[in-house]
């Protein structure tokens, strides 16, 4: 790849390929993972404005959501096809103008129809930032990227209810929209002067029943997860979506696996390390995401508390979060990626089970070291698990990598809140039951459920993430994924 490929076309000289890359995977997918937040806390707000109840602001959240599984199967054809640069500057320009749309809205059918742009918008960000991010670092040097890769994954879902509940408060709905148009517009001038550009090998011809099967099956599973809680299991606006959507994923397998120019490379599953750190993934960002759903109703419900400190309190989750991201790099070489993965996990699981046991007898000044340290084992996983699962993926695979890594974590992540909120919802609508009851026993689920990442980490290989970096010996000496410089580009 040429220099003039890598760089920016006006500023590419002065501003690295690496920070370039770095700050605009930073503010664009911070704008997308928030949003899937921040819109909860106005939902009241929005529904009186438009004289809708609560039932029928459903299409706001929906609309959104499916807009973004389709076109995350997408993503990786589009970044080979058009470039990585071109791809990512459109997805941000569509999804900063959708925003701005969303604000003037006069109508829930107006709204419902901006926020579809916004969900194709970060639907493509967060996938094609980062296959950017993996082919502008070499795999030695993808730790120090992980502190920044980190941030929006850990204060976006955070901020989200906290910023939400202020903007409502203080101004109006309009602004949690509003509040995307400044970042969205700083970080589309600054990758239009130094954002690089890495093309893939080109793109075959598009993948048509692939597109369809990929798309239309996550977007039929998330619709019908992200309704569960409140439709129940058994309403068919839940079951036929879920398994005619489980049906079209599954008959993608065997089409793609098949297919002369697949929409997705299944055998990227074909890495040991990959394969494993997915499964891996999945049950903690479920337990992960269903924490954070739960956890701000316990605080309302049962110690009547408002959304703002609801938020606030949930805040120290993000903090650990970081605290990890910088945690990971300094001891990552001296303890392996298997060890911060089964100790993050277990850790995970103990805290959440602390959070049970809090539901019993509430101590407030308990709440917030618990979420912070929820926030550091999560994030001592996710960081060292994201990490791995990239080490032995060659550069041209890498669009299908992430893909299919943010398929997961949406899923994860869906099916986590679906299970929380039922478990709560289900265990407490007797008349007379124990509402802290239903919160301990979902807790409980969650914790099993890092309990299992932590068991399945134990498979993963050191040795193999050891021979990625080019570090013989059975232990690096320390810092030496920060020092190893590898000869050859991604």
């Amino acid at each position: 790849m040429s220099h003039e490929q890598r760089t920016g076309p006006r500023l590419g000289h002065r501003v690295s390929a690496k920070v370039a890359v770095c700050v605009l995977f930073v503010a664009a997918n911070f704008m997308a993972i928030m949003d899937t937040t921040i819109v909860n806390v106005a939902l009241p707000a929005i529904g009186r404005d438009f004289a809708v109840d609560t039932s029928g602001l459903s299409s706001v959240n929906v609309g959104y959501l499916v807009a973004l599984a389709v076109f995350i199967p997408v993503s990786g054809w589009l970044g080979n096809r058009f470039g990585t640069r071109r791809t990512a500057l459109t997805a941000l320009l569509l999804f900063t103008v959708a925003s701005g749309l969303c604000a003037t809205a006069d109508s829930l059918e107006a709204l419902t129809g901006y926020r579809v742009l916004q969900g194709i918008g970060g639907g493509l960000l967060a996938p094609v930032g980062m296959t950017m991010m993996l082919r502008a670092f070499p795999v030695a040097e993808r730790l120090r990227a992980q502190q920044y890769v980190m941030l929006p994954t850990a204060v976006a879902p955070a901020l989200g209810p906290v910023l939400g509940g202020w903007l409502v408060d203080a101004a109006s709905w309009h602004w949690v929209f509003l509040v995307n148009l400044p970042v969205g517009l700083l970080a589309l001038c600054f990758g239009l002067g130094v954002l690089p550009d890495f093309p893939g090998e080109g793109a075959p011809r598009f993948d048509v029943p692939g597109f369809f099967l990929a798309g239309g099956g996550l977007a039929a599973v998330l619709y019908a997860l992200t309704g569960a809680p409140d439709r129940g299991w058994e309403s068919g606006a839940v079951l036929v979506p879920l398994v005619g959507g489980a049906a079209f994923l599954a008959a993608l397998v065997p089409w793609e696996l098949r297919a002369r120019h697949p929409m997705i490379d299944l055998g990227v599953f074909g890495d040991e390390l990959f394969r494993t750190t997915q499964l891996v993934l999945l049950p903690t960002g479920a337990a992960f995401m269903g924490v954070l759903y739960l956890y701000p109703q316990f605080l309302q419900t049962d110690l009547g508390y408002d959304a703002l400190h609801s938020g606030l309190a949930t805040f120290p989750e993000a903090l650990g979060m970081l605290t990890a991201s910088q945690i990971v790099p300094r001891v990552h070489d001296r303890v392996g990626p298997r060890r911060l993965m089964v100790v993050g996990g277990a850790g995970a699981a103990l805290v959440i089970v602390l959070l049970a046991i809090l539901t019993v007898t509430p101590q407030p000044l308990a709440l917030y070291p618990s979420t912070y340290l929820l926030g550091v084992s999560v994030g001592l996983l996710f960081a060292s698990a994201q990490n791995a699962a990239f080490v032995t993926i060659p550069p041209s695979r890498t669009a299908d990598a992430t893909t299919l890594l943010t398929m997961q974590r949406q899923t994860a992540g869906a099916f986590g809140v679906a299970l929380a909120g039922t478990l709560a919802a289900s265990l407490a609508s007797p008349a007379g039951a124990d509402g802290a009851f239903a919160y301990r026993t979902a807790f409980f689920t969650l914790a099993a459920l890092c309990l299992c990442a932590s068991l399945l980490a134990l498979r993963v290989s050191d040795r193999r993430v050891r021979e990625a970096y080019g570090a013989p010996g059975p232990r690096p000496a320390p810092g030496g994924a920060a020092r190893l410089r590898r000869t050859t580009g991604p």
